[in-house]
């Protein structure tokens, strides 16, 4: 299984303060092979391609908050598909809509919010990508949770997002969220708005730290350069960050991940096996362990 980033025109005009946050980019290989990941190790099923058949490669644009779960999952879909090599792009759902309706050769988008998935359904006020997904094949298939996290020992005693909010107004924390393009930053915009906070006011007053994705942010509170961040739970649960406070549906929505085939799908038949196999015993396992929820299932 082979990794990559396609970050394009690099972080956003909004710069995380702090110390350097962890790219995607920058995160280790998976390895597939062995069965040291529990996956089933066993041939290919029937109809899959056989042994020395033409290589094939799916190419997975998926956002970062998917990394851990579908590392393992591509891995056990090349074990029931010899000759099949899946690649992922994973980064922000903002910057991967960006860069298939730019052109980017993608097989299958996964995005952590409907908004980005819908502009290259149906399209978003007039912005490019319209008509770029297969409608048919598009699913919800998993929810998240946004959380918020604190660093080890909590020096801030941050202990709620309504303790957040206190302090945020009196300029005595410095949170971590991610950039406006990103749907983890998006929920945390609805959240600040919900408490009747001023994003731009807050950070011209030194208040927030942005990151290019969620991984970053996760970072940023990993490293304790930030006083607390939020990310999603199953981030939190990655990077083993102590979480102290959960959002609720009033405060930014429900957190709701669609997947779907590209119209333009180099390798169709790979993607709709691939769509299939996200539904399966195995993968719905993969994604619960991360702390996913899964919400359609075979």
């Amino acid at each position: 299984m082979h990794y990559v980033s396609e970050n394009g025109g690099g972080l956003s005009r909004r710069q995380f303060v702090g110390g350097a946050a962890a790219l995607v980019a920058t995160a280790a290989l998976a390895a597939c092979g062995g069965a040291g990941d529990g996956a089933d190790s066993s041939a290919s099923e029937p109809g899959t391609a056989a042994a020395g058949a033409k290589k094939r490669t799916l190419t997975v644009f998926a956002a970062a908050s998917l990394t851990e779960a579908l590392q393992q999952i591509g891995c056990q879909f090349e074990r029931k598909h010899t000759g099949v090599t899946v690649k992922f792009n994973f980064d922000s759902s903002g910057t991967l809509c960006t860069q298939i309706a730019e052109g980017a050769k993608a097989d299958v988008f996964f995005s952590a919010a409907e908004k980005q998935m819908d502009q290259l359904d149906g399209g978003l006020d007039g912005q490019e990508g319209a008509g770029m997904v297969d409608h048919a094949t598009r699913v919800d298939l998993l929810q998240n949770k946004v959380v918020l996290c604190v660093p080890d020992g909590n020096p801030k005693h941050v202990q709620s997002f309504d303790g957040l909010a206190k302090a945020l107004a009196a300029h005595q924390v410095l949170m971590a969220m991610g950039n406006a393009d990103v749907p983890v930053g998006q929920y945390t915009q609805k959240i600040l708005a919900h408490f009747g906070l001023d994003e731009a006011a807050l950070a011209q007053a030194g208040c927030i730290s942005y990151g290019s994705n969620v991984k970053e942010v996760a970072a940023q509170v990993r490293e304790a350069s930030v006083d607390c961040g939020v990310v999603y739970a199953t981030d939190a649960k990655a990077e083993s960050l102590s979480q102290v406070d959960a959002a609720t549906e009033a405060m930014c929505g429900s957190v709701t991940y669609p997947v779907a085939a590209l119209k333009a799908a180099p390798e169709p038949k790979l993607a709709s096996a691939f769509l299939d196999f996200l539904h399966t015993k195995a993968a719905s396992a993969r994604f619960a362990d991360s702390g996913f929820t899964v919400l359609a299932k075979a």
